[in-house]
């Protein structure tokens, strides 16, 4: 087989998609980590998750979950907080669960796909959250209280604000890339 048809038979478009994805979010995570939510130690709000989201949606599952745990993981790592393999995986299901919006959406202008968008991600936020949070319990030996009070709540209400005011600003961006690109 030629090089060039080995080529065509592995696709590369998601992996340098996750691989963009992944530097985008993870270097938003680190620079956003300097400003901490009033909750427990190492939450903080972040934007780069918008990215997450979009990622998920714009190219699928598979890229959500890589984006969301490579992501999460360099932006960690950067801001020496370690490897939290709990959080990163949560983070991975989150934009996973986003994707699978991904094969229902074809115009990321229309008001309704947005709204489409941000409940899918609004989905995934929940999900990978409960997850990170739930696990938290086990990882850390705290009680399911302080793991939903401490930890899911504000992690939530501050990515669902960061994807309502940032995904549709990047969906509709994208369409005008897209658009003007021809495709």
């Amino acid at each position: 087989m030629e090089k060039r048809q080995i080529i065509r038979v592995i696709n590369i478009h998601p992996l340098v998609q996750s691989i963009i994805g992944t530097a985008l979010y993870g270097l938003l995570s680190w620079s956003a980590n300097t400003f901490p939510l009033p909750a427990v130690q190492d939450i903080t709000f972040r934007p780069g998750v918008a990215v997450l989201i979009f990622f998920g949606i714009a190219y699928g599952p598979w890229v959500g979950l890589l984006v969301g745990f490579l992501g999460n993981t360099l932006g960690d790592v950067l801001s020496n907080w370690g490897f939290y393999w709990n959080w990163s995986l949560g983070y991975g299901i989150m934009g996973m669960v986003a994707g699978f919006f991904a094969r229902a959406n074809h115009n990321f202008r229309a008001p309704a796909e947005i709204l489409k968008a941000i409940c899918w991600g609004t989905l995934g936020i929940a999900v990978g959250l409960l997850f990170a949070s739930l696990t938290q319990v086990v990882v850390s030996d705290i009680d399911l209280t302080t793991a939903l009070q401490d930890y899911f709540k504000p992690f939530f209400i501050g990515d669902f604000a960061v994807i309502v005011i940032l995904l549709p600003i990047l969906m509709i961006a994208f369409a005008a890339v897209a658009a003007h690109r021809g495709r």
